[in-house]
This record gives C-alpha cells, sequence and structure tokens, in this order.
C-alpha cells in the first residue's frame, strides 16, 4: 500500500497577494492531480480574507511523488497587485515544502482522540459516520482534526504523523531559539530560484 505524502504550500510571511497566490497554486495542483490520478486531501487550512496563508495536502496514488517533486521548493507569480490598485510590486513568492516522515511517532496514551463526524465533501456518508478524528498530544498542547479517510483508524494513523511532524518542528524551533512559523512548520520562502514560475490573475504557468 502506498503512504501518502504531505506537502505544505505556505505564504510564509508574505503580504496578502501570497496569500491568494496560495490559493491559486492550490488550485493549480488540484488540477495537474486529477490529470495524475492522484486524489489530494486538504488536512488543514489557515484561511483569510485574500486565499490561504497555509494549506496542508495529502496525496495519494501512484504518481504522487512525483507531483510533489514538481512543487518543493519556491514558487514565483508574476502578476501586478489584483488587491492593491497601482502597487508597483509585481513579483509574490510562496512556498512548497514536503513534510518529512516523522522520526518517532507519539504513543496512543499521551494523545487525547476524539471523534466526531466530518464536514465537508463526502456527501451522506461523511455526515452519518463519526470517522473524523480530532487528537491533542497532551503535554504540548498541539493539536490536529483528520477527516480525509472513510475509516477512523485511518484518520487516528494520519493524526498521529501529523502530531509527530509538528512535534519535530516545534522541538526544532526550540533547539533554533526561534519560530519559524505561527504553527512551528510553516518556513522562509526563498526569493529567487523558483522551481516554477505561474503569470498573470489567470495563473498560468511560463
Amino acid at each position: 500500500m502506498l503512504k501518502e505524502i504531505l506537502i505544505q504550500i505556505s505564504a510564509a510571511q508574505g503580504p496578502a497577494e501570497c496569500e491568494l497566490a496560495v490559493q491559486h497554486a492550490l488550485h493549480t495542483l488540484c488540477r495537474e492531480a486529477v490529470a495524475l490520478n492522484v486524489r489530494v486531501d486538504v488536512i488543514e487550512t489557515l484561511s483569510t480574507q485574500h486565499g490561504y496563508r497555509s494549506v496542508l495536502l495529502a496525496l495519494n496514488g501512484v504518481q504522487a511523488s512525483a507531483l510533489a517533486q514538481m512543487w518543493a521548493g519556491s514558487i514565483q507569480w508574476i502578476c501586478a497587485s489584483p488587491i492593491r490598485s497601482g502597487y508597483l510590486r509585481k513579483n509574490w513568492f510562496i512556498g512548497v515544502q514536503i513534510l518529512p516522515n516523522p522520526q518517532f511517532l507519539p504513543d496512543d496514551n499521551t494523545i487525547v482522540f476524539q471523534t466526531c463526524k466530518a464536514s465537508g465533501k463526502g456527501g451522506q456518508h461523511v455526515n452519518k459516520t463519526e470517522s473524523a478524528v480530532h487528537a491533542t498530544h497532551i503535554a504540548s498542547g498541539l493539536s490536529v482534526k483528520v477527516q480525509t479517510e472513510r475509516s477512523q483508524h485511518a484518520n487516528k494513523r494520519l493524526a498521529r504523523e501529523l502530531l509527530g511532524i509538528k512535534l519535530a518542528a516545534l522541538e526544532s524551533t526550540h533547539q533554533a531559539k526561534h519560530a519559524q512559523a505561527a504553527n512551528a512548520m510553516h518556513w522562509q520562502v526563498e526569493r529567487g530560484n523558483p522551481i516554477r514560475v505561474f503569470k498573470g490573475e489567470r495563473f498560468v504557468l511560463i
């Protein structure tokens, strides 16, 4: 069985235009995923007025790794600001990061699991089945909600993995004595050397 690949698209500390770029990137990645027969599940989002500060995705499928590699790195969007009329800046950068597999997973006795009905897409099955899992790491207070799988067991497994990633990132942040982002997983986007470049309000790859 293929393991899902977790990626995060982040505006880091960029302005609102970068948040809009994250939204465009999400939609474009999802379209490319359909062509590659890759399933994309949205695990977490940090929504803003203009788009997303960050989105966390799970990719599943034979071509999931190839799709992730196509996006991993700095993404440049060349476009006059659709938000601030007359603003001179036209280059916006966001980042896409493949999240590493956690080196350790927290034990179940260190996590409080709560089940609930999933929300969003999924129709009647989702609404009637308490397959979604809200997991909180007791010591750190970190929490995640996972509802991408139809089985409660699979959602618990993914929740433990996400908590493992967040705990590792939090520990790394403490060791470095600086916060990389609000959720300890954001990273500073490199300006320059973009892996992909898009242009215009239609977010066309060039």
